[in-house]
Parts: C-alpha cells; structure tokens; sequence
C-alpha cells in the first residue's frame, strides 16, 4: 500500500500541496516568527509557496496574524519576504 502524502494548504493562493512543495512559517512559544525551510523547528506553524505572490497575498489578507492568533510586525514581513527570495534564487 502505498504511504499516504500529507497536504497542507497555501495561505496565498489557498490551495493544497504536498507538504513538501511549501515552506512552513513557524511562530515559536517566545511568538517570534521565522521561516522554517526544513520543517522541523517546534511551534505553530502555517504554509505558504514558494512563490513571493502567495506571501504577498498572505501579508495583504493578513492570514498568518489569523493562523497564528498573534500580531506580526511589518519588519517580521519584510524579513519573510527576503528569506523566501533568498530561498527561490537558490532552487
């Protein structure tokens, strides 16, 4: 039988991917967020594409605040956004 994949939903575009296809946002229980590209720092965490449209549409829906029931500074926005570019110059 073959293993089961998990899917997990974009919170730009909304739609389901293979785990593995996104990159997990991570609010730690000192509430800082990061990027976690590996998935496996411990905390809440929420997905997103490795698309900068799909942050960006995130950001402007404001549905990590949502996810994460928590406040996010517009300088933790801007530190994702150079880190999700950072990370899709290097795939």
């Amino acid at each position: 039988m073959p293993k089961k994949v998990p899917m997990r939903q974009c919170l730009g575009c909304r739609e389901m991917f293979p785990k593995r296809e996104l990159i997990r946002v991570v609010r730690d229980s000192a509430g800082s967020v990061s990027l976690d590209p590996v998935g496996k720092k411990p905390g809440r965490g929420a997905y997103v594409c490795r698309q900068g449209a799909c942050l960006a549409q995130a950001r402007k829906a404001r549905r990590l605040e949502k996810a994460f029931s928590a406040q996010i500074a517009p300088e933790i926005y801007d530190a994702l956004e150079v880190s999700l570019s950072e990370l899709e110059t290097r795939a």
